[in-house]
């Protein structure tokens, strides 16, 4: 594995090598509940940060149980870049970005362009854009802002929209969707 790979070879990976293809990456929300129900009882998410060079494919949810290692490994992943802040991320987001990217029915993994935010952080892209939120889920660690080379906008919104779990936000301009754990909830950027 690359250095620039995140992850070891664990039982989780060992898991994810025998588990079915099938994937119930349903969110935790009970208004989507049983979203995605298939014959796989797992939940993975795949990555990578062009920010900081790192990728991330993990198993993080089996059998009804998320995995903590694997959910430390994606805090850390999503954390912010720039200053190396860390908190734990809302596991309904991941839930979130999971259901939505089985959706989109892609290996492609997601590019990561913000996780969590530190408020230093949040306050700083505030400064320069009026499209930053002064009480941004980001700085909660309940949002991540994605995009796919292989999906459009608005794909990966319709997607992210019919999870019925959270907000998504359209930014075309940018070429990036935001998802978050907050309320149900659609804008565009």
């Amino acid at each position: 594995m690359s250095s620039n790979t995140i992850g070891s070879f664990t039982r989780r990976n060992l898991l994810r090598a025998f588990a079915s293809t099938a994937l119930c990456a349903a969110p935790v929300y009970a208004n989507a509940a049983g979203f995605l129900r298939g014959s796989g009882d797992i939940r993975t998410i795949k990555m990578h940060s062009t920010r900081t060079g790192e990728s991330i494919n993990t198993v993080y949810w089996i059998e009804g149980e998320y995995l903590p290692e694997a959910l430390k490994e994606v805090t850390y992943f999503m954390r912010d870049w720039r200053n190396s802040q860390i908190k734990a991320i809302d596991v309904r987001t991941v839930d979130i970005m999971s259901a939505a990217h089985s959706l989109l029915d892609t290996t492609e993994p997601y590019q990561l362009l913000s996780g969590y935010r530190s408020p230093q952080t949040n306050a700083m892209l505030r400064s320069r854009s009026r499209g930053v939120a002064k009480k941004s889920l980001h700085m909660q660690a309940k949002a991540a802002d994605l995009r796919l080379k292989s999906r459009s906008v608005a794909q990966m919104a319709q997607a992210a929209t019919r999870c019925s779990a959270g907000g998504v936000g359209s930014y075309r301009g940018a070429n990036f969707v935001h998802m978050d754990s907050g309320i149900v909830r659609t804008w565009r950027g």
